[in-house]
């Protein structure tokens, strides 16, 4: 996992983070199970454009990685947060 890590970009990752919220929340004829997919290949293009243009196998890679990335962290922030609603609304 350390050898993937090494490629995330995270600007790249914080842009498809916020648009596959927006996604999420406010397209709702696209399916969730496009959205990594649909990162992927946002974090691929933005990846290239922050690279100037340029494409090879490792910006390929780190865009890859980086739009997965972004799903995954949305999916950790969002089970954190629940863990935290669901204990504070316990100690009611």
């Amino acid at each position: 996992m350390e050898f993937i890590t090494q490629y995330v970009v995270v600007i790249v990752l914080a842009i498809c983070l916020c648009l596959g919220y927006i996604i999420k929340h406010s397209i709702s004829f696209i399916p969730n199970k496009y959205i990594p997919l649909i990162m992927a290949i946002a974090g691929v293009i933005l990846n290239v454009w922050i690279s100037g243009w340029q494409f090879s196998p490792e910006i390929l890679l780190g865009g890859m990685a980086s739009g997965l990335a972004s799903t995954g962290s949305y999916e950790l922030i969002r089970n954190i947060a629940g863990k935290r609603q669901v204990a504070a609304n316990s100690k009611k």
